[in-house]
């Protein structure tokens, strides 16, 4: 199971949600980030529903293995594309119930049905929490409680 932290949140919503010293903090604790991606004048930028932090492709290549990139604008994407780098793992989506990531990986909307081999996004806001067991057939949980669904995990897989 990969656990991701949505926007480099640990244990719930956090003002430093997007912040690269926060995805480094995740990252350092093993788990995978999502990251929302602008590109503003041929800059890059990380941020929710504006570019905020100011990043460059060498801080975003050196993370990417264990980054999934969301692209804000047709700029990330295009740019991320060009960089023809087969473990770079990005998409593009607004409210589509499922996307596709550069990777093939299936990325689903939260509330949408989940499946084998596909990335639930923030179950804690559409799934009971005695209903764990529903995750188990993902590949992957993206969340913004990473620590408590990491901790729920091992402990029903055990």
């Amino acid at each position: 199971m990969i656990f991701i932290a949505h926007r480099g949140n640990l244990n719930g919503p956090h003002a430093l949600e997007n912040h690269p010293d926060q995805i480094d903090e995740c990252l350092k604790l093993k788990f995978d980030c999502e990251i929302d991606l602008w590109v503003i004048e041929k800059k890059l930028f990380l941020g929710h529903d504006v570019g905020q932090y100011s990043i460059d492709v060498k801080w975003l290549l050196g993370r990417r293995r264990n980054l999934w990139i969301h692209c804000k604008n047709m700029q990330a994407l295009e740019l991320m594309k060009s960089l023809e780098l087969e473990d770079l793992n990005f998409f593009w989506h607004e409210n589509d119930s499922y996307v596709q990531t550069s990777t093939n990986v299936i990325w689903v909307f939260p509330g949408k049905r989940i499946f084998s081999g596909s990335i639930a996004v923030l179950p804690e806001t559409w799934l009971p929490e005695d209903s764990f067991f529903e995750l188990s057939s993902c590949s992957g949980i993206c969340t913004d409680f990473v620590i408590k669904y990491e901790s729920k995990y091992n402990s029903f897989a055990h």
